[in-house]
C-alpha cells in the first residue's frame, strides 16, 4: 500500500490569455481547477497509472471542500485531517503569446494547533502500515521544520519506506534522520553535500556521500532538460528527458515521483524505476496548466525509450 502526505495542499486554478497586459481587463479561458499540493499530485499520478494510494492532508473550509470533491471524482481514496484554517490556492496563467507561465503560489495559512499531532498520529495509527509513504511538498507556516523527519522516524520503526520530495530546511531536517529515497535538484543536493556549485561529473560522488552518510539509500537527482541521475550503494545510471512538445512544466517533477512509486511497489529494477520517472515527467510536460500526465503518453515514452536502449 501506498500512502501520500501532502501537509500544504491546494486548489490550483489555471487558465490561459492572449497577451498580458497591465492596467487592462483581460478576458482569460474557462478556468481549469485540480486538486493540488506534492503529495496529492503524487496521489493523483498513481491513480492514472492504475495503482493506488491514500492521500492524507489536512483541509479546510470552502476550498478544502473542493479539494475533497475533485478527488472523490478521481476515486482517490483519502484520509484528510479536517481543520478550521483554509486550504490554499494556487493561480497559473499562461499567456499563448510565446506561450509563458506566470504562477502565483501562496503560502498557505497556518493549520489549527494540534494539526501536526494528528496527522502524525494517523500515520502511525494506519493498519496495514504502508510500505511506501510519499512525503512531498512545502510545508505551510506553523509547521515545525522537522516534520518530515518526525514522519520519517515513524515509518522507519513501522518497517516502511519513505520517500521524500522537498526543500530548505525541511529537507535538511528529513536527511538528518535517514530516508529511503530523496529526489533533490542540482541546487538542493548542493546544499545537502555543503557544496557551492556542483557540475555534473559532481552528482555522482555527491550522491554517493549522502548514502555513505546514511541519509538515504538511493538519491534520485533531477537535472532539468538533461534528465535525471538514480545513485544507490551499487548502481548508477542516468536517464535523459525526452524531447517532448512542452506546454506546461507544472506538476513533472510530482509526476516523476508518482512514476517511480509505482515501479517501486512492483518491484522493478532501479533502471526501470528511473526510466519511467522520467517518461512521467516528461509526459506531464506535454499537458496544459495544473493538469498532470496521460497514461497512454507516459506508455508512449517509455516504450520508445526501451526501443532506443535496444
Amino acid at each position: 500500500m501506498i500512502l501520500t502526505i501532502t501537509m500544504n495542499p491546494a486548489v490550483d486554478k489555471s487558465t490561459t490569455i492572449e497577451q498580458l497586459v497591465p492596467d487592462k481587463k483581460l478576458r482569460c479561458s474557462e478556468l481549469q481547477m485540480d486538486a493540488g499540493g506534492g503529495g496529492i499530485n503524487v496521489s493523483k499520478g498513481i491513480s492514472e497509472l492504475g495503482g493506488k494510494s491514500i492521500a492524507l492532508f489536512p483541509a479546510g473550509g470552502p476550498n478544502g471542500e473542493t479539494l475533497k470533491r475533485l478527488l472523490s471524482e478521481k476515486g482517490i481514496d483519502c484520509a484528510i485531517i479536517a481543520v478550521k484554517a483554509e486550504t490554499r490556492e494556487t493561480f497559473m496563467v499562461t499567456q499563448l503569446s510565446g506561450n509563458k507561465q506566470y504562477r502565483f503560489v501562496m503560502p498557505g495559512h497556518e493549520p489549527d494547533a494540534g494539526t501536526t499531532e494528528r496527522c502524525l498520529s494517523q500515520l502511525a495509527s494506519m493498519d496495514p502500515f504502508p510500505s511506501i509513504v510519499v512525503a512531498s511538498g512545502s510545508l505551510p507556516p506553523g509547521v515545525p521544520e522537522d516534520f518530515y523527519a518526525q514522519v520519517a522516524r515513524t515509518v522507519k520503526m513501522k518497517g516502511g519506506k519513505l520517500i521524500v520530495d522537498t526543500s530548505g530546511a525541511a529537507l535538511k531536517a528529513a536527511v538528518k534522520e535517514g530516508v529511503f529515497l530523496l529526489k533533490p535538484n542540482l541546487g538542493e543536493l548542493a546544499s545537502l553535500t555543503g557544496t557551492a556549485y556542483l557540475q555534473e561529473d559532481d552528482i555522482l560522488p555527491a550522491a554517493r556521500q549522502l548514502i555513505s552518510a546514511g541519509s538515504c539509500e538511493i538519491v534520485v537527482v533531477s537535472m532539468g532538460a538533461s534528465g535525471a541521475m538514480l545513485v544507490s550503494q551499487d548502481f548508477h545510471g542516468t536517464a535523459p528527458a525526452p524531447d517532448v512538445k512542452k506546454q506546461s512544466t507544472s506538476g513533472a517533477g510530482d509526476s516523476m515521483v508518482a512514476g517511480m512509486t509505482w515501479m517501486l511497489e512492483q518491484g522493478k529494477t532501479l533502471s526501470e524505476i528511473l526510466r519511467f520517472g522520467i517518461a512521467c515527467g516528461s509526459a506531464a510536460t506535454m499537458n496544459p496548466g495544473t493538469q498532470l500526465f496521460r497514461k497512454k503518453d507516459v506508455m508512449q515514452l517509455f516504450v520508445a525509450n526501451e526501443e532506443e536502449r535496444r
